[in-house]
């Protein structure tokens, strides 16, 4: 019962942790709206662009909430766009790997696509495998959300009881905001009239050279964790939080992606490279730096801060040049890297990890910023 009480009182603190999480910072941006086309069904899309007026633009389409462009200026002044993606919503439509997407309602992968929530089994949808990836067929990637917002924009979208074989209404809404300092800050919210679980972030593929300008295993990444969480031969969490330390996942200080992602270390190869949650030291639910990455030729440095527990490092393993992007750049293996904030995957089936239940009543609230700079 103390056990129980315990992970209660936890879920509670990380559920509904916007008390902890500070203001944003006062920005002055600028919204541009343009249309984007219309889907399949006929539904119109637009696309917001956001700029600071520091050199820096973002640009989000009301499809899947997608981040399509973030241009940011390198040492000496030059701007280029640092996110891979598609010039285009016909790029969006067809089948991507999620490249700048929102991720709902479950990021990452849910073992087998089953998980029991007050004794009742439910049966998600199986995309990957026979495990459910990324909110399942039609994630919330890939619905038209409703637009708002003034300085920043609020995207909206009521999943219904039921959708991808997940319990209760959740009603959704993600706030992108640009800072004077070169920031974009996501804060995700959402409630629910039964309870469920969820897990929100953001897909994008990063490449702070440029998008298409060759791989990133020259970028130096610095995460802060001790630990991480293996996984077995379906990129499961086996739920051991391994440390670290003597191996190819300590980040702790800066590392080039490339420099051990070739060893012939066994998570390592059955990721194809790095494809794994890391446990960052902040599990407090406050806003905190969770890693930074530089790219040396240009002096582009992005550090990533969060108030969520993990953090998903990707280095683009399963890029293989098939996929033409903006300006008809070609995207081959590891071009672009992802740090998706989140809580753990398949946490519905792990209940020693930090919980992931949203009741009725509550408010789920996480926060993520993408900050860049350059030295």
């Amino acid at each position: 019962m103390q056990t129980f009480a315990f992970r209660a009182l936890l879920s509670a603190a990380i559920l509904t942790s916007c008390s902890s999480s500070p203001p944003p910072q006062p920005h002055k941006s600028a919204t541009r709206k343009q249309a984007f086309g219309k889907t399949a069904a006929g539904q119109g899309v637009d696309l917001y662009t956001l700029s600071n007026g520091a050199g820096m633009e973002v640009s989000i389409t009301t499809y899947g909430g997608i981040v399509t462009s973030i241009k940011v200026p390198d040492r000496t002044g030059n701007s280029a766009d640092v996110v891979l993606g598609f010039d285009s919503l016909d790029g969006y439509l067809k089948e991507h790997p999620y490249f700048g997407a929102m991720i709902g309602r479950y990021g990452n992968r849910v073992g087998k696509g089953l998980f029991t929530l007050n004794g009742v089994e439910y049966k998600l949808a199986r995309n990957n495998g026979e495990n459910h990836l990324h909110g399942g067929l039609v994630g919330f990637d890939k619905v038209v959300w409703k637009a708002g917002g003034a300085e920043s924009l609020e995207l909206s979208y009521t999943s219904k009881d039921g959708e991808e074989g997940y319990p209760g209404n959740l009603d959704v809404k993600v706030t992108y905001s640009l800072t004077t300092d070169n920031a974009l800050r996501i804060d995700y919210f959402a409630t629910t009239d039964k309870e469920t679980v969820v897990n929100l972030t953001n897909h994008s593929y990063f490449n702070l050279a440029g998008h298409g300008e060759g791989d990133v295993l020259g970028h130096e990444v610095t995460v802060q964790a001790d630990r991480f969480t293996p996984v077995d031969s379906g990129l499961i969490p086996t739920g051991e939080l391994r440390p670290v330390e003597g191996t190819p996942f300590d980040f702790r200080q800066a590392r080039r992606i490339g420099e051990r992602i070739e060893q012939k270390d066994e998570q390592l190869i059955r990721g194809k490279g790095y494809d794994h949650n890391f446990v960052l030291n902040n599990q407090g639910g406050t806003l905190a730096l969770a890693a930074r990455v530089k790219e040396p030729r240009t002096g582009r440095v992005m550090e990533v801060h969060t108030t969520e527990p993990g953090l998903q490092f990707y280095t683009g393993n399963f890029l293989d040049g098939s996929i033409t992007g903006k300006g008809g750049k070609r995207y081959d293996q590891r071009y672009g890297f992802c740090m998706e904030t989140q809580h753990y995957p398949d946490s519905p089936n792990k209940p020693s990890f930090p919980p992931v239940v949203l009741k009725a009543g509550e408010q789920y609230k996480t926060t993520t910023i993408y900050k860049f700079s350059v030295e």
